[in-house]
């Protein structure tokens, strides 16, 4: 079978590997589906925060099923999350999931973006291992696990009151997310800022209230228009591009909340007025990853049809494109969400 492996900065293959071996307790995964995330772009890079494996924006169907499991059958379609917690460490117990030390060192065998891969069985038994409901295709589950992350980030900031207003930075498939979360939860406007026309076009259809080119017209100046002069109650930095953080802190109202979600490139340096956060009252909070309570909360949602993942993805590759989907995806020039499928189905062995 075929992988894609990071064999050194900027270089990616796919490569011939064994299919992968299970163990009692473990499942065999036959990739249907693979969102293209921005952080799998950075690990090709060399820039990453995380372990350098391609994939978890993941679907499929099971195709071997370990020895002691009996909630799952062959064929049975899934959405798989590569990072799974102890539940039982200090974080945890806490509720930090994604804190936990175990979390990171969790992985797919040999990786996500591999035509199979293996479910290990700390994760299988960490509740990793999703059914899709009926009406939701392989596409849209890919799609759980970023959203799964959105509604985190959106937690861990206090949620959105009915009402508040909500400025976002960043228009790409996690920002029309966050967007889309924002009215479900009330918002009563959203203003979206980016520097891509096309992508800036996707956030009105979605509802913004306002979608502003921050090269052609101030970011504050948009929001305060929304606002009576006011600001934002909650600003979404969904972008690793750190210049975007002195204007979140510029648009959002006295009181109000940053929620800094976009991974930023290790070492990466921002220079703004600390004494305007001081005397403002900003709170500014960072959200990493996702839990599986919330992987299932965005299978419901998606599930109910509130919010619209589909809609989202803007190109789709083979699996024997892979290298070719990688390169869309980070060109960002049309590129929301690129999807790779694997519809070339073989017998695993």
């Amino acid at each position: 079978m075929k992988a894609a492996r990071i064999v050194a900065p900027n270089q990616v293959r796919l490569e011939d590997v064994e299919v992968p071996k299970i163990g009692p307790g473990e499942l065999l995964i036959h990739l249907r589906t693979c969102g293209i995330c921005g952080t799998d772009i950075e690990k090709i890079h060399g820039n990453q925060l995380t372990p350098p494996h391609l994939g978890h924006e993941l679907t499929g169907e099971v195709a071997e099923i370990g020895s002691n499991l009996q909630d799952f059958r062959k064929g049975q379609r899934v959405a798989v999350h590569h990072h799974v917690p102890c539940y039982t460490c200090y974080y945890c117990t806490r509720g930090a999931y994604t804190m936990c030390e175990q979390f990171p060192q969790t992985n797919l065998d040999p990786c996500g973006l591999a035509e199979y891969f293996r479910v290990p069985r700390v994760n299988v038994e960490g509740g990793a291992v999703h059914p899709l409901p009926g009406n939701v295709s392989f596409e849209e589950g890919a799609l759980a696990e970023p959203t799964g992350c959105c509604i985190r980030g959106l937690t861990k900031v206090g949620g959105v009151q009915p009402g508040e207003m909500i400025a976002i930075l960043g228009a790409g498939s996690v920002g029309m997310i966050h967007l889309q979360l924002g009215l479900c939860m009330g918002a009563s406007r959203v203003v979206v800022g980016d520097i891509v026309t096309s992508r800036l076009q996707i956030a009105r259809r979605f509802g913004a209230s306002d979608a502003v080119n921050v090269k052609e017209r101030d970011f504050r100046d948009a929001v305060r228009d929304q606002t009576a002069g006011i600001g934002a109650d909650l600003t979404i930095v969904a972008t690793p591009n750190t210049s975007a953080i002195p204007i979140a802190i510029r648009a959002t109202r006295k009181g109000g909340r940053i929620l800094l979600f976009g991974a930023p490139d290790v070492g990466a340096a921002v220079q703004f007025d600390t004494s305007d956060i001081f005397i403002r009252e900003i709170s500014i909070i960072s959200s990493y990853s996702t839990s599986e309570k919330e992987i299932s909360d965005a299978l419901k949602l998606i599930e109910s049809r509130r919010i619209d993942v589909s809609g989202l993805i803007t190109h789709r590759f083979k699996f024997k494109e892979t290298l070719e989907a990688l390169r869309m995806a980070e060109s960002g020039l049309d590129a929301l969400k690129v999807m790779i499928i694997n519809s070339d189905f073989a017998e695993a062995g």
